[in-house]
């Protein structure tokens, strides 16, 4: 099932004809069947009550499908990434975090910030929780915890990450969280194809199994570390092929079996 947060713009008809048209966009939530949205009330981590309305998906703006408290990211998960960069592989999962205030929703632009001279694209899988995760066994069974899987592009600014040492500011500035547009509850057993496309070029394709550190891993891991909230977004890793972002550029993260996430670059425009 694939679940999605979106607005339907329209026209008040009170303004045609006056000085301004205006558009009103209210925040909705749905599951896409075929070409169909299906609204539902509340939010995505409640039960999802349909309303009876449907609308096109081609009428829709998707938005980011949550509002996350915090993106906890794992670095060099895939061995051929690390390499490519000059790093070691890690022992254990290597975790950091992209503040909320990075997210961006799907066709949003990724801004690039003057003060960086090398902007890169990191496309990967990244798991949505559906429930609070705490402290999990070793044993534990993490999937009764997601609610679901989507696209994210952990956009990094490389130089100001080498020069830094730890990844705060190079990973967190605004707009460098793009993920969506719809969160599917259901990734196969075989796992997931990533893909990263620049202008229609592939840069980068991996597959999940060769992650380091698998999802199940990864959610234990961190939730020893912090409390997991429903809504949160962990962003699994990177496959190898990273590379530079420019203005003008439109870049896509496509994960198997979930979708696409597009979204153009621009340069940050000083005030």
């Amino acid at each position: 099932m694939k679940l999605c947060r979106f607005q339907v713009p329209h026209i008040d008809a009170a303004h045609v004809g006056r000085h301004s048209v205006e558009t009103h966009l209210d925040v909705r939530c749905g599951i896409i069947d075929d070409a169909k949205v299906i609204e539902v009330a509340g939010d995505l981590l409640h039960p999802r009550e349909r309303t009876g309305k449907t609308f096109a998906v081609d009428a829709v703006q998707f938005l980011a499908p949550v509002v996350p408290t915090k993106i906890v990211c794992v670095g060099r998960n895939y061995a051929e990434h690390a390499k490519e960069l000059g790093n070691e592989t890690p022992k254990s999962p290597l975790i950091f975090l992209k503040p909320p205030s990075s997210v961006i929703a799907p066709g949003e632009p990724i801004v690039m910030p003057s003060i960086s001279q090398r902007v890169d694209f990191e496309g990967e899988l990244a798991v949505v929780m559906g429930r609070r995760c705490s402290k999990l066994a070793d044993d534990a069974d993490p999937v009764p915890y997601i609610l679901g899987y989507t696209c994210l592009n952990d956009v990094t600014a490389r130089d100001i990450q080498r020069a830094d040492v730890q990844f705060t500011r190079g990973k967190g500035f605004d707009t460098f969280c793009p993920f969506g547009p719809v969160i599917e509850t259901h990734l196969g057993e075989d796992g997931a194809q990533v893909e990263t496309f620049v202008n229609g070029d592939r840069k980068q394709s991996g597959h999940t199994s060769e992650m380091m550190f698998s999802v199940d891993a990864i959610l234990r891991f961190i939730s020893r570390v912090m409390t997991l909230e429903p809504g949160d977004v962990i962003a699994t890793g990177t496959p190898a092929g990273v590379g530079p972002l420019a203005a003008g550029d439109v870049v896509e993260v496509s994960v198997s079996g979930i979708g696409t996430l597009r979204n153009p670059v621009i340069a940050e425009v000083d005030a």
